[in-house]
Order: structure tokens, then sequence, then C-alpha cells
């Protein structure tokens, strides 16, 4: 799959392609559904299937400093994408005055001169150009003079409530804990990535040492707490146990998220780049009467968090 960092990556003498534009933070099941009937479409005509997003997240630019919390990095973003059959990947640096594009002009500059569309595909509630003034209908006008046809696609509900399936429903869910919600929406256990940092290695002094995970910036990190999951290093996916929190049995200050590889002690993981994934919620953060009562507490989280790793 190839991936460009603004238009001017895109190759000389590009053809015709099918494209769909969003954020696409956390690649759903929604997301999904959406970048399948790309794929499909493309296949149909034979040409490439282009996915369009943005960095910074649009919100950040239109509003500084409402970042909205990550679902998952860009390089994340590609690697679900070409899973799904995704030719080529185009991130656009979202600046002031790209935010201030009309929608004909966002048509013309991105679709029309670079990509060559002949087919664009958007989830329903799709907004695009200055002050979110195009939407679908508006795409496919366009699309009559541009010579591209807009297919539209319905999202999934989420049976429990109906609400359908979308990135800021997930968000919602990762910050309350609800990692199996979470996961339902997303197709896969939620991911937060990083670097593994030198923490005060009190896991290591209780027997269950710990991957000090220093999370990547404006990451989506759940609810304060104790999780199983995974921790997956260099291609290894173990079984883990999860903390995320402050530490306040020893007065900690600092949120952050810790995860103890299952029966592995030999591991020497500081410097590199992990992944932990959030498989279900086990209990909430809590400070023990004595170190005695915590490591009590520490066994039967890792107990528990191996039979449903397990399962």
């Amino acid at each position: 799959m190839q991936r460009w960092r603004g238009l001017e990556d895109i190759p000389e003498g590009w053809g015709r392609s099918v494209v769909t534009i969003g954020s696409y933070d956390g690649v759903h099941r929604g997301h999904q559904l959406i970048i399948g009937r790309t794929v499909d479409r493309a296949r149909e005509l034979g040409v490439p299937a282009v996915v369009v997003t943005f960095d910074p997240h649009p919100s950040e630019v239109v509003r500084p400093g409402s970042h909205p919390p990550l679902l998952a990095p860009h390089h994340r973003r590609a690697e679900l994408m070409a899973d799904l059959g995704v030719d080529a990947v185009l991130v656009l640096p979202f600046t002031s005055d790209f935010s201030k594009l009309s929608p004909a002009d966002f048509v013309v500059k991105v679709l029309v001169d670079k990509l060559h569309a002949r087919s664009v595909v958007e989830g329903p509630s799709f907004r695009f150009g200055h002050k979110a003034a195009g939407n679908v209908d508006s795409l496919a006008e366009l699309g009559e003079t541009y010579d591209y046809d807009v297919i539209v696609v319905d999202l999934f509900e989420r049976a429990e409530s109906g609400e359908p399936f979308s990135s800021t429903l997930t968000r919602r869910l990762v910050a309350e804990g609800d990692v199996r919600g979470a996961a339902e929406v997303l197709g896969r256990p939620h991911r937060v990535e990083g670097i593994v940092v030198r923490g005060a290695q009190r896991g290591r002094e209780l027997g269950y040492p710990t991957a000090n995970v220093e999370t990547l910036p404006h990451t989506a990190v759940p609810s304060d707490g104790v999780y199983a999951g995974w921790l997956t290093v260099e291609g290894e996916a173990m079984p883990a146990a999860i903390s995320v929190g402050t530490n306040p049995q020893f007065e900690g200050t600092e949120r952050t998220v810790e995860a103890y590889a299952i029966d592995r002690v030999d591991l020497d993981l500081y410097g590199l780049h992990v992944a932990v994934d959030f498989l279900e919620y086990i209990r909430g953060q809590e400070k023990f009467e004595t170190l005695d009562a915590l490591k009590a507490r520490m066994a039967e989280d890792v107990r528990e968090a191996r039979h449903l790793v397990s399962g």
C-alpha cells in the first residue's frame, strides 16, 4: 500500500481512483463498512482505492485546544486500512488555510486535479469544506460537473442502544472503561501504544514487573482501573494484566498505563515501542490498607486476567 503525506506526494500521472474521505480515527466497524465498499467499487472499476484523511484532527485547527482523544495513531490506521485492501492512504496536513477551502474548491483541488476520482464513497453524515458547508448531496451535485458518482453507505448501529457506530461513541466507551463495548464498535480490542520508560519499579518489587508505557500524544486511555488484555512486543502478543491510574497506594499523582506480561519476569522492554490491547475491565483503582493486601489482590487480578484472556 502506498502512503502519501500532502498532495505533492501523489505520483505524477496518477489515474482514476475510488476515494473515501474522513478522519477515520479508530477505523471502527462503521468505517470498515465504508472503506470496504470503497475497495469493492475500486475492484469493480479496475482502479485503486484511496483513503484521504487529515493530520492534525480538523477540530484542533478549527477550535484550538479541542483535539479529541485519539483511538489510533496514523500508522495504525494505515495498517488497518491495508488489511481492508486499500491501495493508498493520503494524509493531508490540515492547516488554517486548508480549512477555508470551499466545498467546490476542495473537490477540485483534491478529488479532481490530484486523485481523478471516478467514485466517492461516504457515510450519510459526511461534511466537508469551509465551516463544514458541504454534505453528500452537494458532493453528488459537484460530481455531475466533474464526472464522478457518489455512493452513500448506511452505518451499523449498536444493538444495545441503537446509536450509530462512531469515533465519538467509541471514545466515550473507552473513557468510561467499557472496553468490551468499545471492542464491539471497533471490531477488535482498543489499543494504546507507546515507548516503555522507567518508572518507580514498584511492580518488580512486588513480584509483578510491569511495562510502564509512555503513551502517544492525545491517546484515548481507558478510565482508571485494572484490565485484562495483551501486551504486544515486536509482534509477540502476551496475555497481560493492565493497570491504569495514579497508583494511590504510593500517593502517585501521574497517570500511567502499566502492563504485566503474565508469567513473564524475564523481559527487558525499556526503550521498545509496545502495544497494549484492552480486553476486559476487572476492577477500579483502589488503595489498600497494607502491602500484603495489595499483593493478594494483585495475585487475584492476574488469575482473573489469565482466565479472561484464555477464554
